[in-house]
């Protein structure tokens, strides 16, 4: 020691510098060791000049505020330092080291590792192999716990017994990622933490200090999206894509298994006419009905819409899945109830085998669904195994399916128009548009059969948007040349009355084309009038405010009312062809029954399917007021319509 630094008086007594817990140096004005206590010595190996140089004397005697430093610089204890002139322009100046608590350096650590962090709301805790030494108010309420009372746990009593195999683990590296863990608070609650660990060396051990995230409610969305890949939100079923997966994990088993493809009957009407939250609620009551059928030989799945599956192992005959299908049927013979109602719906079910329909998972949902198609549109409330004749028939509406698609587009659709002749006048009073597909390769295909595929695959809002267009268009410019000014009457599928835009779709067409509304007259078929009685009236109020006509088609084959067909602003019925045709005395009293009713209701009244000259005579001394039909003319493309313009009458 110098004799500078044996001279140096110091401003407390020695005894006290020596006996100092913390560091201390006296430096002078050009940051040179004069005197340290045994504390300071015991820094850095002794080598406090050194330590003097590292602190940057010369700017830490600038700044007011302590300074944390790590000593050694890196990854050791965390010291407060401050320097301060001990008399004014005394150039003498003392360097005082105060060793910080462990979690006082929490929030530098937290610092060093900012970067790999999202979030500033962590809790942060220091531990000894799992031992709790100390945490924050963050960590502790986390837990559910007062700190004072979490420094009483471990690791391991917080977090389930699961997860201790992995933490001892954990105990024994240093893992650089954050890693996840189920926890436990006080009150039992199982939640989930991310844990990112930090290495601190203390003395002669290494302690941890863990940065701790509540991700419970990320996890959770995990794990909602690892259930919408697999399972249907509606029912909690299986969807059929995990459906899939089984099917083809029971194929490399080799044994036998049926596939069967259910399908709801009058789903679609139901939804129609109640609403799609009651057809929520009626596909949530099949699905658990459904369940009631699953065991280890079972596996139940949703395909979408009102459409299940059902995977059947151990099959060694056919009759062991036609046994199950019956089961399934029988099950729907007991009403279904939600909110009061009792609904007596019924399945249609397709039966697929392995391997003698199929050898992959897609063929033989195929294959069954092929089977259910045919059962739904011959019998419903019933099943049928696949054969190659029903796979032929599902073909053919599959090519109309595709085909139907690029019929537009390629303007193979047109319309023919029939006539409606006034009774009374002769006169044309009204044209019924009819949509025809003249298909460049199969020629003519009825509306019967490409009709129904349109249904079902949605393309009927874009058919029927198009005929209504095209008819107004029609009959404008038929006006425009000059002809008599006549209502074309377009027919309505049930999904397009329920659309609820179909007032402004209409209202839309009739101002692009022109075409005034009191010549157009949209007809709904008896059954879709009473199927949602208050909606329906509404959407007819709303067209005749339009002044677009409306009429009852097909009157007669459902079962309508005096009190309904009263309420509803219909301005014509069209009796259905059946009572025309088959000239039988019980016949002939009901239309002249629906004549008599008609004209009290201030409605006409027209006779469809008129083919011969007895039939006409009827209807004329029963007062009917217009008909359709061969006896006058058959359906006309619009270029063909304009002789019968042209012709004197014929009556």
């Amino acid at each position: 020691m110098s004799d500078r630094l044996k001279e140096l008086a110091l401003p407390i007594d020695d005894w006290i510098f020596q006996q100092m817990n913390d560091a201390l140096l006296f430096v002078d004005e050009e940051g040179e060791l004069l005197r340290f206590n045994d504390k300071a010595g015991e820094l850095i190996d002794g080598d406090l000049q050194s330590l003097v140089d590292l602190l940057d004397f010369h700017q830490l005697k600038k700044e007011e505020t302590p300074k944390l430093v790590d000593l050694p610089p890196s990854g050791g204890p965390l010291y407060k330092v401050q320097c301060r002139e001990v008399e004014k322009n005394s150039s003498l100046y003392a360097i005082f080291l105060q060793a910080v608590p462990m979690l006082d350096q929490t929030f530098e650590v937290k610092k060093k590792m900012s970067q790999r962090l999202t979030v500033p709301s962590e809790g942060m805790v220091i531990h000894e192999k799992g031992k709790i030494i100390d945490c924050d108010d963050t960590l502790a309420h986390m837990f559910g716990y007062e700190k004072e009372e979490l420094m009483k746990q471990d690791a391991f009593t917080l977090t389930e017994e699961g997860e201790h195999e992995a933490l001892h683990k954990l105990f024994l590296s240093y893992p650089e990622q954050p890693y996840v863990l189920k926890a436990i608070k006080k009150d039992g609650t199982p939640f989930y933490i991310e844990v990112l660990a930090h290495p601190y060396p203390q003395d002669d051990r290494v302690l941890r200090v863990a940065i701790v995230r509540d991700i419970t409610e990320r996890v959770h969305n995990e794990k909602k999206i690892e259930f919408m890949s697999y399972y249907d939100e509606l029912t909690d079923l299986p969807n059929r894509y995990y459906f899939m997966d089984m099917v083809k994990e029971a194929i490399e088993e080799k044994d036998g298994l049926a596939v069967h493809f259910i399908d709801l009957d009058y789903f679609k009407q139901i939804n129609d006419t109640l609403g799609y939250s009651f057809g929520d609620e009626l596909l949530k009551a099949c699905a658990s009905r459904l369940k009631l059928h699953q065991d280890a030989d079972t596996f139940i799945a949703r395909m979408g819409g009102d459409e299940f599956l059902v995977l059947q192992r151990h099959v060694n005959h056919q009759t062991d899945a036609e046994s199950l299908a019956q089961k399934l049927i029988e099950a729907f013979r007991k009403p279904v109830v939600i909110d009061g109602y009792e609904l007596y719906t019924s399945v249609s079910i397709g039966i697929s085998l392995y391997p003698e329909h199929g050898k992959t998972a897609g063929d033989l949902i195929k294959q069954a669904d092929s089977a259910m198609y045919t059962v739904k549109e011959k019998h419903r409330n019933d099943y049928l195994c696949y054969n190659t004749s029903i796979s032929e028939e599902f073909e053919q509406m599959l090519s109309i399916d595709s085909e139907l698609r690029k019929a537009l587009k390629g303007n193979q659709l047109e319309l023919h128009y029939q006539p409606q002749k006034s009774i009374h006048t002769g006169k044309i009073v009204g044209l019924e548009a009819l949509i025809r597909w003249n298909h460049p390769e199969k020629g003519r295909i009825s509306p019967a059969t490409f009709i129904p595929v349109a249904e079902k695959n949605g393309q009927i809002f874009e058919i029927g948007d198009w005929v209504i267009r095209e008819a107004c268009r029609q009959n404008k410019q038929w006006q425009e040349e000059g002809y008599p000014a006549v209502i074309v009457g377009v027919n309505l599928s049930a999904l397009q009355f329920l659309q609820k835009d179909l007032v402004h779709r209409v209202k839309q067409i009739l101002k692009e084309t022109g075409l005034d509304p009191m010549y157009l007259e949209l007809e709904i078929t008896e059954s879709m009038a009473m199927t949602n009685e208050e909606y329906i009236i509404q959407t007819l109020n709303e067209l005749r405010n339009l002044g677009v006509h409306v009429s009852i088609d097909d009157f007669g084959t459902g079962y309508s009312s005096l009190k309904y067909l009263s309420r509803f602003p219909v301005s014509k019925l069209k009796i259905d062809k059946v009572f025309i045709s088959e000239n039988q005395e019980q016949n002939q009293a009901i239309v002249k029954s629906i004549i008599h009713m008609s004209h009290s209701l201030n409605m006409k009244v027209i006779a469809e399917g008129v083919e011969t000259a007895e039939q006409w005579d009827f209807l004329k001394s029963e007062k009917c007021d217009e008909i359709q039909g061969y006896f006058y003319s058959k359906p006309l493309p619009a270029e063909e319509l304009i002789t019968v313009f042209e012709n004197k009458p014929v009556h």
